[in-house]
């Protein structure tokens, strides 16, 4: 009878090869390029830091010690929370490898980022010229009703624009009452479902039911009479 495999002993101190192994497992879990660029660098100083410390147990106490000497350092906080994210995927993958203990991951994760205090960067629109710019389109017109529906997809739901111009009628579904952009993939091969105010779908139907749309993308090209 063969013998039965012995079953792997989560650590709670991890070497190099066992980084190296989770941060492959990070990497491969990674659909966007720019992503698996950042999380490579990020978990990569990390390992380095790690590994010149006298033999300590990743564990939250470890990973708020490396979030403190981060913040010694010049980096914006959006930059410290981009690593600790790079850091709780690695111990998540880590632990799910069977390499650190489900205990110690699960309190990786609980490892706060860093308060992003200050104005928001860029030209933010406030409620008063989001309307204003709505208003620009007349719901007269075919035209303009699709544009409205565009702008208020845009304004009213947050989507990008890569994000509104794949939109398909059937990603707008009826979830417990409330409308809802259902399981959109976004930025980085994130899954997300996104509310659709009442003056968005109003919007939306109007050029819809315009334009003859049942199904398939709800932004694609009409006949324009006017």
């Amino acid at each position: 009878m063969a013998k039965s495999k012995r079953k792997r002993v989560p650590k709670t101190v991890l070497k190099l090869p066992d980084l190296e192994q989770s941060k492959s497992a990070v990497l491969n879990s990674l659909t966007s390029s720019s992503s698996k660029r950042s999380y490579d660098h990020a978990i990569r100083e990390f390992i380095e830091w790690y590994c010149s410390e006298p033999r300590i147990a990743f564990n939250r106490t470890v990973v708020t010690r490396y979030r403190i000497a981060l913040e010694q350092r010049p980096y914006a906080p959006s930059t410290i929370n981009l690593r600790l994210a790079a850091i709780r995927r690695l111990a998540y993958e880590a632990s799910d490898c069977g390499l650190l203990s489900p205990d110690l991951a699960a309190g990786i994760r609980r490892v706060k980022g860093v308060r992003r205090l200050g104005v928001r960067v860029g030209n933010w629109l406030t409620a008063e010229e989001g309307k204003k710019l709505l208003c620009t389109e007349t719901t007269s017109t075919l035209r303009g009703r699709r544009n409205r529906a565009l702008l208020s997809l845009l304004i009213g739901c947050g989507l990008r624009r890569a994000e509104v111009t794949a939109l398909r009628l059937e990603d707008l579904q009826l979830r417990e009452g409330h409308w809802v952009v259902a399981d959109l993939r976004g930025k980085g091969g994130h899954i997300r479902t996104i509310p659709v105010p009442h003056w968005v779908k109003e919007a939306v139907d109007s050029w819809t039911v315009g334009a003859g749309i049942t199904s398939g993308p709800l932004l694609k090209q009409a006949e324009f009479g006017d």
